[in-house]
């Protein structure tokens, strides 16, 4: 796969921006491990390697076991290993990126607003949709994954 354009040097000020919002989320309401939790998992729907890559290296040096990591794509199916807390925010990413397809259903939202104040369930949001943005430059530009420079 060739990588197309490096979209953060032509665009200086668009990049800027969505990092100010990245930089806002680090810092926000929800735990950095469950924001990167919901960023790998939107990322895996939008198949974006880059950032799949990204998250995974982040959620791992953030201690997160490798058993674990390797179910997010089937955390429905991956019984207690995911909090009720981290199934709610999964849930929420899963439905927030599909919400083209299917909407974002009541059950999803009741489980969020049962896990998350309604400051932590906007900023979770902005988390997703932050990585919706980012996952669409990483695929359309080819972003290249730090494991395929190695």
């Amino acid at each position: 796969m060739t990588h197309r354009i490096d979209y953060a040097t032509v665009a200086p000020e668009g990049y800027k921006a969505f990092g100010n919002v990245y930089a806002t989320l680090q810092n926000g309401s929800v735990p950095k491990a469950l924001v990167d939790l919901a960023y790998l998992r939107v990322s895996q729907i939008n198949g974006c390697a880059f950032c799949i890559d990204m998250h995974s290296r982040d959620l791992l040096k953030s201690g997160l076991a490798v058993d674990k990591l390797v179910l997010v794509p089937v955390w429905r199916e991956a019984g207690a290993v995911f909090s009720t807390r981290e199934r709610a925010a999964l849930a929420w990413a899963e439905s927030v990126t599909r919400v083209a397809e299917s909407g974002v259903s009541d059950a999803d939202y009741a489980a969020a607003t049962n896990e998350f104040s309604e400051k932590e369930l906007a900023d979770l949001t902005y988390a997703i949709g932050l990585m919706n943005a980012f996952n669409r430059f990483g695929v359309a530009f080819r972003s290249t994954p730090a494991a395929a420079k190695a």
